[in-house]
């Protein structure tokens, strides 16, 4: 009891320097999830890549209206291309609509993956969950083949398997994450989606040049499986069910999320909907998935027909602003628990300033990248910057769920996670209608709409967010650690 005494006192840096980071239980979970989730986001973005090279050229159109404005952008580089996979006569709105699939799937299994991992725990939704996208990604070549309604319902089925995730890791988080470390180690394991997005781009791309877009699914496909061996074997979903986490590391984490759990067997579901700060989440997450998944599907596609670079320098290009956004959430989470821990700045206040850098810098520079004419560098840095900004973002409303719901998170990110893939369902169909002759203007009106949709999430964050921990999400936690 004496050592519980002294581990409880405190949850600031003193206490954090009794059990340290390194070789700790919780940062090899947060390491294991970093990879996790870079293969999630490799399955997810393969196919953004594979589509050019799966399309036959001028299908869905005559002529690339650009063509007359900027010039042709080629590598230096002359190696014989391959050329031996199969192509299909996909015309635009058949591509947004294979793009979009997957979010079909996505959003359906958001709220009911948030209620399972708080009802069985994380580890078995999330594992699953990306083993079956795996296998998925694996049968894409072969529901290419069998015609576009077996693709997309491949997608969609990915959809399923990927829908799970987050609120899964969230829910396993509430149980994991000391408060004053939540910023670090969730920026540690969702860093994982950016950099997958930056190595699967531009390798995706290198695939389908060299060898053939089939192996783009073959090999991401075979890497999920194996990651599913290694996080079934050792993580486990709560420090207590851990085989060899230490006892100070176990001890410290439970007494700082002291005071902060409910173990209420039912979800006051009408408070939840009832909560303002809840919706400003909602919004936030929203406006910015707009954004995102449509850089994140069209990318490559902007890089093509209006930069006009080839499928080599697409790959790469396309990465660089994700790169760039993993940078920033790595930062950005060291920064904000630094300023919550040693300036003693409130939570509310990290949030709403992160979610604020991370959601108006990116709508000013997507704008300011649609009038820079043929200036391909500029193109591409003010692209990148946006991206960049936005990794702001997961130190601000997108952990926000674990700072007002602890015990809820999975849940409060299930509903959030359902409004924000909307724009993934959506927003690819509309930017793929807005631009059927693929010129700057029409760029510029997708451009036009993602930074207004920002902005005004930014600032309804701003105005409704909350730091603190909901009266509703704590209920009944004194009692069960009183009668222990």
């Amino acid at each position: 009891m004496p050592l519980k005494s002294e581990l409880t006192i405190d949850v600031g840096p003193k206490a954090t320097n009794l059990v340290p980071a390194c070789c700790s239980a919780r940062y090899n979970l947060a390491l294991l999830a970093f990879f996790g989730f870079f293969l999630l986001y490799a399955l997810r973005v393969n196919l953004s890549v594979a589509l050019v090279d799966m399309v036959e050229p001028n299908t869905s159109l005559a002529k690339n209206v650009t063509s007359n404005v900027c010039p042709e952008h080629s590598s230096t580089i002359n190696v014989p291309r391959n050329t031996t996979g199969e192509k299909y006569s996909w015309d635009a709105d058949t591509q947004g609509w294979i793009l979009g699939s997957f979010f079909y799937g996505y959003i359906i299994t958001q709220i009911p993956g948030g209620y399972l991992a708080s009802k069985i725990g994380g580890k078995l939704l999330l594992g699953f969950g990306i083993f079956g996208t795996s296998v998925f990604t694996l049968l894409t070549p072969l529901a290419a083949n069998l015609g576009v309604g077996y693709l997309i319902a491949v997608r969609a089925l990915e959809g399923l398997g990927e829908g799970v995730t987050f609120p899964a890791m969230h829910s396993m988080w509430s149980s994991w994450a000391p408060p004053l470390e939540r910023s670090k180690l969730l920026s540690i394991s969702y860093a994982g989606a950016q950099l997958g997005t930056v190595v699967s781009l531009p390798l995706s791309g290198l695939i389908c040049y060299y060898m053939n877009w089939i192996y783009v699914f073959y090999i991401f496909g075979a890497l999920g499986v194996l990651w599913w061996f290694f996080w079934m074997w050792l993580v486990s979903d709560t420090p207590e069910a851990h085989r060899s986490i230490s006892h100070a590391e176990r001890e410290y984490i439970l007494s700082s999320l002291k005071d902060q759990l409910s173990t209420q067997k039912t979800v006051p579901w009408r408070p939840i909907l009832e909560s303002l700060p809840l919706w400003a989440i909602v919004v936030a997450h929203f406006s910015y998935n707009w954004t995102f998944y449509t850089l994140l599907t069209l990318l490559p596609t902007y890089m093509k027909e209006i930069l006009r670079f080839d499928a080599q320098e697409n790959g790469f290009l396309s990465a660089l602003p994700y790169f760039g956004c993993w940078l920033c959430i790595i930062l950005s989470g060291q920064i904000a628990d630094y300023l919550r821990q040693n300036r003693n700045l409130s939570t509310v206040c990290v949030r709403k300033c992160f979610t604020l850098i991370g959601m108006i810098g990116p709508a000013v520079f997507l704008v300011a990248a649609g009038f820079i004419g043929c200036n391909y560098a500029l193109a591409v840095a003010f692209v990148t910057i946006s991206t960049t900004l936005g990794g702001f973002c997961t130190s601000g409303y997108s952990i926000n769920h674990l700072d007002i719901a602890p015990s809820y998170a999975g849940i409060l990110l299930g509903i959030t996670n359902t409004f924000a893939t909307i724009p993934g369902m959506v927003g690819p169909v509309i930017a793929k209608n807005l631009t059927h002759n693929n010129t700057v203007g029409e760029w510029q009106t997708v451009f036009y709409i993602a930074a207004s949709i920002n902005l005004f999430g930014a600032i309804f964050f701003v105005l409704f967010a909350s730091g603190e921990v909901q009266d509703w999400a704590v209920s009944g936690y004194h009692l069960r650690r009183n009668w222990k």
